[in-house]
C-alpha cells in the first residue's frame, strides 16, 4: 500500500495522520499548481521528502537520446521538465533540536487539501526534547489570479513552555534533479546539473535567483520576500545557488512566530538576468500588494466561479463524490493560468514521464475543459497548434505529406526513442484534430480562433499520404500502432481507420463551410473530393466466423493469452517481451472500445454489444487510460453498474494509488476519464452533433447525478434521479435544444424533466479477465 490514508469528505482531501512511509504519493496528492507554477506537496521543512521540486510549465532541459543501433529518422535529443528553485523550504529548530517528522511523535500531524479555498493547511502538535509543546499550522497556495505568486503563511507557538527557536526560509535550486532512465553518461550529464546560476542576491527580506538552462538556455528567477511577526532578529543571505533568511525567536508560553513567505516565478527565453529579476520581484510585489487575506480571497473567488461552472454531485457514493471534485480541481489547477506551454501528462505535480504531453492530454483533458472551462481549452490548443511547423518538419522526415504531430514532448519536437509505441503510433494526429473539431463545436466559435481549420487540414493531408487504396477498393492503414500498445505495428487498426476517417470529413467540411480561407491554406476542391472518397473507402475489418470486429487485420486470429496462468505477471509488459505478447490476444487499454465511444455510430447495438463482450475479456487494462473508455462503452451498452466501477477505478486512481506510480505525478488524462465516465457514460452525453445529446442511466448504487456542461455560452445543469432527468440553463443564452433519448427538447426559464428510462441492455454483462474485473 503506497497511498495514504486519507479521509472521506465532499470537499476536502484530508490526511488525519501523516505517514512519512507513504511520502511519494501524498507529494503528487497535496500538490497545488495554476497551469504556470507548481508545487509538489512536500513537508515545510524539506526533510524527509521523496521528490522536493517547483515547476514551471514550458521549462525544460535537452538531453542526447542512445540508440543500440542507428536509424534513419531517429529523434536525436530528449526533453525532460527540470525543477526550478524551490521556495517552500522553512526549516525549523528548536532549543537546538531541528524538527524531522521521522524522529519525534506527534500529538497531531494532519494535512488538508481545501478545495474551496485552494490551500494546502497542515498542522503539527509535538513535544520537543526540551520538553517544550509547540504548534505549527501552516498555509499553502499557488495562487489561481496572480499566475507567478506561491505563498506561505507559517505561524508557530509554544504552547506550555519557553521555546528558542530558529528558522531558516530558503530559495534554493537543485532539490529534484529529473529523472534518468539512461546509462549514457551524456543524459546524466545534461540533467543532474541543468542549470547555470547566474546572480544570486540576498536582500533586507529576501533575495532572488535568476538562472539558465545549459542547453536550451531557457532564463528562469524567482524571488522571495517575507513579512515576519514576533522575531528577534531576522539575516538574509545568499549562497552559491540559494538565498536564506534566518529568523531567530525567544517565544514564551503562548506566543507565536508568524511569517508569510511570497515567491515570484518568471521564465523567458533570452533575457538577461537583471531582467528575469526584475519580473520576478514584480510578481512578489503584487502578491505583496494584496496581502495573504486578498490572495486566500481571490483563490475563494476564482474557485467558486469554477465550482458554480463545474461541480459535480453523487449521491450514494461519498468517495466517489471526493474523488470527482478532487479531480476537476486538479483538472482546473493543471490549465488555470497556462500559456504558451502544454499540459502535461502529469501536469506540474511530478517529473514522471519527464514532463511530456501525449495525445491523453488531447483525448481525455481537453474535451472536459472544453465543456467547463473552454478559455482553459483554447490556451492549450493554441498551443498546440503553434507547433504546427515542427510537426510538418517530422512528416518531412518521414517523407510523409501535411503535418505528424509528436507523441511525446514538451516544445512540439518528437523525443520518443522507441518508435513502434510513437512514430507508429499515428492516431496522435486523428486525437489532436479531434479535440480541435470537438472545442468548435462544443464553443460554436471559428476553427481558426486556435488555428483548428488548419490543423485539420494539414493532418487530412498525413493521412492521405499514409492511406492507401489496395486491391479490393478499400482504403488502408497499413505498420500503425493503436491504443493498445500490446498490440504493435498493425495492418487497419479499427480505431485508427474510424479516426482518420472522421479527420478527413471534418477536414472537408472545414474547408467547405470557409471556402476562401481553404484557398489561403492551399487547399483545392480536387483534393477536397479526394479526402471524401478515401473516408468513403476506408477500410474496417471484420471477423464473419465471430461476428466481432477484429482490433486490427488478424486480431482475433492470434493466439490467447492464458490469463489463469498469468494473473500475477502484470503489468504484462514489466514481466513479458514483447516479441511475446504483440501477437497474443492480450489488450493493454481500451483499443476498439475506444472506437465504440468516439466512433459509436460506425457501430450499429448488436455489433456494439458483441465487441463490448469479446474485447473486455481480453483487455487488463495496464493503462490508466483504460478505465474510463470502459466505463462509457459499457454505458453505451447500457450496463450502468459496470459502468459505474470502470467509473469509480478513473476517479481514485491517485487517492487509492492503483497504479502505484502517483508518486511520479498525477494521471491527469483518468481525471478527465473519470467526468468523462459520468458525463459521457452515465449520462450519455454526446458533443458531435448541432444539439447536445443524453442518455442519462443510473447505477443502482446511486440515487442521484448531476453535472454542468457549458453548450454554445450556455451553462446547464443536468440532474438525474429515479423520477427522472432534470434540464436547467443557469446562465447565457436560452432556449437551448437538447436531444434525451432521442426526443428533443427546449431547455429555457423553466427547467425539464424527462423520465428515467430503463437499461435495456442487449447481452448479459461482460466479465474481465481473471482478476482483472473493476473493483475499488
Amino acid at each position: 500500500m503506497t497511498a495514504p490514508h486519507l479521509e472521506v469528505h465532499p470537499w476536502e482531501v484530508r490526511e488525519p495522520r501523516v505517514d512519512p512511509e507513504r511520502f511519494g504519493a501524498a507529494e503528487a496528492l497535496f500538490s497545488l499548481s495554476n497551469g504556470y507554477l507548481g508545487v509538489r506537496g512536500t513537508l515545510d521543512e524539506a526533510d524527509p521528502c521523496v521528490s522536493r521540486a517547483s515547476f514551471l510549465s514550458g521549462v525544460f532541459e535537452t538531453h542526447p537520446l542512445a540508440y543500440p543501433e542507428g536509424g534513419y529518422g531517429h529523434p536525436e535529443e530528449g526533453q525532460a521538465i527540470v525543477a526550478v528553485a524551490d521556495g517552500t523550504p522553512l526549516r525549523l529548530t528548536v532549543d537546538g533540536a531541528a524538527l524531522d517528522v521521522r524522529e519525534i511523535e506527534p500529538e497531531v500531524h494532519e494535512r488538508r487539501l481545501d478545495l474551496r479555498a485552494g490551500t494546502l493547511d497542515r498542522v503539527l502538535r509535538w513535544r520537543a526534547p526540551s520538553g517544550t509543546t509547540l504548534e505549527l499550522r501552516t498555509r499553502r497556495l499557488v495562487s489561481l489570479t496572480e499566475r507567478s505568486v506561491l505563498a506561505v503563511r507559517y505561524e508557530l507557538r509554544a504552547l506550555d513552555g519557553p521555546a528558542h527557536v530558529v528558522v531558516r526560509s530558503e530559495l534554493t535550486l537543485g532539490t529534484c534533479p529529473p529523472e534518468i532512465h539512461s546509462d549514457d553518461p551524456r543524459v546524466s550529464e545534461a540533467l543532474e546539473h541543468p542549470f547555470e546560476v547566474l546572480t544570486a542576491q540576498a536582500a533586507e527580506r529576501g533575495g532572488s535567483l535568476a538562472l539558465r538552462t545549459r542547453r536550451t538556455g531557457i532564463g528562469v528567477a524567482a524571488a522571495v520576500e517575507h513579512d515576519v511577526d514576533g522575531a528577534t532578529t531576522v539575516e538574509s543571505e545568499a549562497g552559491e545557488d540559494r538565498v536564506v533568511m534566518t529568523v531567530v525567536a525567544d517565544l514564551a508560553p503562548g506566543r507565536d512566530l508568524r511569517l508569510t513567505k511570497t515567491v515570484g516565478y518568471t521564465w523567458a527565453h533570452d533575457m538577461p538576468a537583471d531582467s528575469l529579476v526584475e519580473r520576478a520581484v514584480a510578481a512578489v510585489r503584487a502578491g505583496e500588494e494584496l496581502g495573504w487575506d486578498g490572495l486566500l480571497t481571490g483563490q475563494r473567488r476564482a474557485l467558486d466561479d469554477f465550482w458554480a461552472r463545474a461541480d459535480v454531485e453523487v449521491d450514494g457514493d461519498p468517495e466517489l463524490q471526493q474523488a470527482l471534485r478532487y479531480d476537476l480541481f486538479q483538472l482546473h489547477c493543471s490549465s488555470a493560468r497556462i500559456s504558451h506551454a502544454p499540459v502535461g501528462a502529469k501536469g506540474l505535480t511530478g517529473a514522471g514521464y519527464n514532463g511530456h504531453t501525449f495525445w491523453d492530454i488531447e483525448g481525455f483533458v481537453l474535451p472536459v475543459l472544453s465543456l467547463l472551462v473552454p478559455d482553459a481549452a483554447a490556451e492549450v490548443l493554441r498551443w498546440r497548434a503553434s507547433t504546427l511547423d515542427a510537426a510538418r518538419q517530422r512528416a518531412a522526415v518521414l517523407d510523409w505529406q501535411g503535418a505528424t504531430f509528436a507523441w511525446r514532448t514538451i516544445d512540439g519536437h518528437e523525443t520518443s526513442a522507441y518508435w513502434p509505441a510513437s512514430t507508429a503510433a499515428v492516431h496522435v494526429n486523428a486525437a489532436v484534430s479531434r479535440a480541435f473539431w470537438v472545442h468548435s463545436n462544443v464553443t460554436g466559435r471559428s476553427l481558426d480562433e486556435v488555428g483548428g481549420r488548419e490543423v485539420l487540414v494539414e493532418t487530412a493531408r498525413l493521412w492521405m499520404s499514409i492511406g492507401h487504396e489496395g486491391a479490393d477498393g478499400g482504403w488502408h492503414l497499413l505498420g500503425v500502432t493503436g491504443p493498445d500498445e500490446y498490440t504493435g505495428v498493425v495492418d487497419d487498426n479499427v480505431f485508427t481507420n474510424l479516426m482518420a476517417r472522421r479527420n478527413l470529413i471534418r477536414a472537408a467540411e472545414a474547408c467547405e463551410s470557409a471556402p476562401e480561407r481553404a484557398r489561403e491554406l492551399g487547399v483545392t476542391e480536387e483534393e477536397v473530393r479526394s479526402w471524401r472518397a478515401a473516408a468513403d473507402a476506408v477500410h474496417v475489418p471484420w471477423d464473419e466466423h465471430r461476428g466481432v470486429h477484429p482490433a486490427n487485420a488478424g486480431f482475433t486470429t492470434y493466439r490467447e493469452w492464458r490469463f489463469a496462468d498469468k494473473r500475477d505477471s502484470y503489468p504484462v509488459e514489466k514481466h513479458h517481451h514483447y516479441a511475446k505478447f504483440y501477437r497474443r490476444q492480450v489488450v493493454k487499454q481500451a483499443d476498439l472500445e475506444l472506437a465504440l465511444w468516439w466512433c459509436r455510430e460506425d457501430f450499429t447495438d448488436e455489433e456494439a454489444a458483441a465487441d463490448l463482450e469479446y474485447y473486455e475479456a481480453r483487455t487488463v487494462r495496464d493503462s490508466s487510460l483504460s478505465a474510463s473508455a470502459q466505463a462509457v462503452a459499457c454505458a453505451v451498452a447500457e450496463h450502468p453498474d459496470l459502468a459505474l466501477s470502470y467509473l469509480r477505478e478513473a476517479a481514485l486512481v491517485d487517492l487509492r494509488d492503483i497504479q502505484e506510480d502517483t508518486a511520479e505525478g498525477l494521471h491527469l488524462a483518468s481525471m478527465g476519464g473519470s467526468w468523462l465516465a459520468l458525463a459521457a457514460g452515465l449520462g450519455g452525453l454526446r458533443e458531435i452533433g448541432e444539439e447536445l445529446e443524453l442518455a442519462p442511466l443510473l447505477p443502482a448504487r446511486l440515487t442521484r447525478t448531476c453535472f454542468h456542461v457549458t453548450w454554445r455560452g450556455s451553462l446547464l445543469r443536468v440532474e438525474t434521479t429515479t423520477g427522472g432527468t432534470t434540464l436547467s440553463v443557469l446562465d447565457g443564452p436560452a432556449p437551448v435544444a437538447v436531444v434525451v433519448d432521442g426526443v428533443r427538447h427546449e431547455v429555457g426559464g423553466k427547467p425539464v424533466t424527462v423520465p428515467l428510462r430503463d437499461p435495456a441492455p442487449l447481452r448479459t454483462e461482460p466479465t474481465q479477465p481473471e482478476g482483472r474485473a473493476p473493483g475499488v
